[in-house]
């Protein structure tokens, strides 16, 4: 038979606390978080020194809530979690101790309480924890989110007898971790000393056998009398911490006191009645919450601002909840201007501003609009300032506008030009390499020849473009905030339409024959590509009513020869472009012959146009140029993906970025009583290649 251990275990109160499990690797239920082993190894330096609450409170705990403290925290690898020492004190010391002593003796109590981390964590995107940055408290609760438990533990009080099985090795014995004279270990079960306190079962060998039982009656006694003795001390040293956490509570409440109201900037008198409040009950030994003094100081301050109806909006001396006193501005000003929100800011629930005024008034303290800033008088601890605010929103409303008149009709040009960022504002230069017509045979031994290869570069300068709006004292004092949002529409509307006419004018520019090209030829030139400038890209067919025009134009842009070199010798002898063209552009006047020619059969229909032979329908877009005023002159331009022709550049944005001056060291602040709001945009127009572009400047 296997041979039996029999050990006598009791398990008495101590001084020094009770371990516990404070988190264990796996995945935190409802929070969609996973603690992986290393990262909670890594993050053992703070667990140390720990407070321990009864149950968690994300907005502030209480020291009412205080029951203890962690110490000396270890890695168990057997539950693959952080193991430490809690030591209970504070007022919620005895309520700890008493679920701990019924968790011993009730398995569903122990299911169901453990402990809960409230920490700060950086994570992946999929949820694994990557690193753990602090630990805030170990907390008591129900049903903890992440393996928080109470550690059994039982003192060896006598070894009746100990059987080694001889077929057994002595590393097979159970091992165990212990705890001796205050030192932790690990040891076998055969080097058991009456005193030791078992922590841990480290493992059980196949056919060993571990019999417990609880010891003779008188034994059973004085361990009911040690434990009831062990009770009252700690009930003792229990009140005298308490009493000792009431003086802390006290002056830590005399000095958040002092420090909220010099915060609040509230009037003599009314900090003296708050104060005097708060003092008074402070003298008879009883602390007070900081929300209640919180409360005080906004119910003070909302009677001041309506007493004074000044318009302007006093925030609260403390932020409360996830968003500051900035963010809150941010939102009201993104309101007030009908701009969307941040996404960041999107459950904020500001007050609402009454107007532009309102706003001024509260960042800058000009009151007596001097067109100054007068800090003293301003009542709101922010980083915000006037000018920031209104210029982000005021960008904003650029942003839509560029996109609401785009949607009317004037990004006609996206769909025609790539667009490209450059860093500097340097003269940009197209970039045309050559092609190699055709690949030379090379004899048995022979040499290589050189290829001919050249590249054909344009150029572009960057213009500036802008202007400013006066936002004046008077407009401010008006609260003519509709007016100002109309501004800057308008500035919005104006930079999408100068790039529409900037590219427009590509084809109009020199009585409809475009830029001259480095080459020394016209952009739209009927002269043949074997003669230097030559572009046979110029026609004076009229778009008619069927393909015939269209047809004409499409073989002259797909018989393109690409560029090999620029020289004697080699204009027009490189292979076929081999692109049909994909848009055709035309002026208004045009567009139902062209919607005609080009909407599919079965869309024709629908928009009330006049179907022909399919051949093209569906296959080219027409695309309407708001600014030409030729109501004959038509063109066709390949898919820029496939054959850029038209580059635009852009240095700091393709929109416009809007700009405010407003200090009260600015000129214009002194001399002209106005902030002043700028609009300044940087673009160039570069036509890089004539091949995919076509024009038909028919006689009117």
């Amino acid at each position: 038979m296997p041979n039996e251990l029999i050990l006598h275990l009791q398990a008495l109160p101590s001084n020094d606390g009770f371990d516990i499990l404070a988190i264990t690797a796996g995945l935190a239920q409802g929070h969609g978080l996973n603690f992986p082993s290393a990262v909670l190894k890594d993050s053992l330096p703070l667990w140390d020194n720990l407070p321990c609450f009864l149950d968690h409170d994300f907005w502030g705990q209480s020291v009412n809530n205080l029951a203890g403290a962690l110490h000396d925290p270890s890695w168990n690898e057997q539950e693959q979690g952080i193991q430490a020492r809690l030591i209970p004190g504070g007022p919620g010391a005895k309520t700890l101790t008493e679920l701990r002593l019924a968790a011993k003796t009730d398995p569903a109590i122990l299911a169901t309480v453990g402990f809960s981390a409230h920490l700060s964590v950086i994570s992946h995107a999929n949820g694994d924890v990557k690193q753990i940055t602090r630990v805030h408290s170990a907390d008591c609760v129900i049903s903890p989110a992440r393996g928080g438990k109470f550690l059994s533990s039982s003192t060896i009080r006598d070894i009746s007898r100990i059987f080694v099985d001889p077929n057994l090795s002595g590393e097979q014995h159970m091992k165990k971790i212990i705890r001796r004279n205050g030192q932790v270990f690990e040891i076998e079960d055969k080097d058991l000393q009456p005193g030791d306190e078992v922590l841990q079962l480290q493992s059980l060998p196949p056919g060993a056998v571990l019999s417990l039982s609880k010891g003779n009656e008188e034994s059973e006694t004085q361990a009911l009398l040690t434990t009831q003795a062990a009770t009252r001390a700690a009930e003792s040293r229990q009140a005298a911490a308490a009493e000792s956490l009431r003086q802390v509570r006290l002056q830590t409440c005399r000095t958040l006191l002092k420090a909220s109201l010099d915060a609040s900037r509230l009037p003599g008198p009314s900090a003296a009645r708050v104060e005097a409040r708060f003092n008074a009950q402070l003298d008879q030994g009883e602390p007070f919450e900081p929300q209640s003094l919180d409360l005080a100081i906004t119910e003070e301050q909302t009677l001041l601002s309506e007493l004074s109806a000044a318009g302007v909006i006093q925030g609260p001396a403390r932020i409360s909840g996830m968003h500051t006193t900035t963010d809150q501005l941010e939102a009201a000003v993104s309101d007030l201007f009908g701009v969307p929100r941040d996404e960041r800011l999107s459950q904020v629930k500001p007050a609402r501003l009454t107007g532009i005024r309102e706003l001024y008034l509260m960042l800058t303290g000009d009151y007596d609009l001097h067109g100054g800033y007068y800090g003293e008088r301003i009542q709101l601890a922010t980083t915000a300032d006037f000018t920031g605010l209104v210029k982000n929103a005021l960008n904003k409303i650029v942003a839509q506008q560029w996109e609401a008149i785009g949607r009317a009709g004037y990004s006609w040009w996206e769909k025609i030009v790539r667009v490209e960022h450059f860093t500097s504002l340097n003269q940009i230069t197209g970039v045309l390499v050559g092609t190699v017509g055709a690949l030379p045979e090379v004899a048995e031994g022979g040499e290589y020849t050189e290829l001919a290869i050249g590249d054909s570069p344009e150029t572009a300068s960057f213009a500036k473009y802008g202007g400013y709006i006066p936002l004046t004292l008077e407009l401010i004092d008006r609260d003519d905030g509709r007016k100002l949002k109309a501004y800057v529409s308008e500035l919005g509307s104006a930079a999408l339409r100068k790039i529409s006419a900037l590219v427009a004018a590509v084809f109009t520019d020199n009585s409809g024959v475009g830029p001259t090209m480095a080459d020394t030829g016209a952009l739209f030139n009927a002269t043949a590509v074997t003669t230097a400038g030559g572009h046979a890209n110029l026609l004076t067919t009229a778009i008619g009513a069927d393909y015939t025009a269209w047809n004409a134009v499409a073989l002259a842009v797909f018989n393109q020869p690409l560029l090999i070199k620029n020289a004697t010798g080699y204009y027009g002898t490189g292979p076929k472009m081999g692109v049909e063209p994909r848009f055709c552009l035309v002026p208004r006047a045009l567009k139902p012959s062209a919607d005609a020619l080009f909407i599919p059969r079965w869309e024709a229909s629908a928009q009330n146009v006049a179907a022909v032979s399919a051949t093209w329908g569906g296959r080219v877009e027409p695309v309407c140029v708001p600014e030409w005023t030729d109501v004959t002159d038509w063109a066709a331009v390949v898919d820029p993906a496939i054959a850029p022709a038209i580059i635009v550049g852009e240095r700091f944005g393709l929109k416009p970025e809007i700009y405010t001056a407003g200090r009260e060291t600015d000129p214009a602040v002194f001399m002209n009583d106005e902030h002043r709001i700028k609009v300044r945009m940087f673009s160039a127009i570069l036509v890089q290649d004539f091949r995919p572009l076509h024009k038909s400047n028919v006689a009117g």
